[in-house]
């Protein structure tokens, strides 16, 4: 299964590419190999930073809240869970903290 463009854009870093794509009417909960965009972004913000070593970040995660995203809502191939604690159990405190901010405003 091919790649959406927004699954490309965001695995590409390119969230000026994401953006417009979700601004022309993306659906910001599509799913691509079971994980919302959310999770996906969630997992690649803490692969990076394992990785590289460089500090965490949470781009793409706080754009995709921006456009709509659901930290609550859970993924079918993320056995159900949500994209909030897929950031508690991975340690990314940092996603972590901008949802539970995020949850408290809701």
């Amino acid at each position: 299964m091919d790649m959406t463009p927004e699954r490309l854009a965001l695995e590409q870093d390119d969230l000026e590419g994401l953006k417009n794509l979700l601004d022309s009417g993306s659906d910001v909960h599509q799913e691509w190999n079971g994980f919302t965009l959310l999770h996906s972004a969630v997992n690649g913000e803490i692969d990076g930073h394992i990785q590289t070593g460089e500090p965490l970040h949470v781009d793409a995660t706080t754009l995709l809240l921006s456009k709509g995203a659901d930290p609550m809502r859970p993924s079918h191939g993320g056995k159900g869970l949500s994209a909030h604690h897929l950031a508690f159990v991975s340690g990314h405190w940092l996603a972590f903290d901008l949802f539970e901010a995020w949850i408290k405003r809701e």
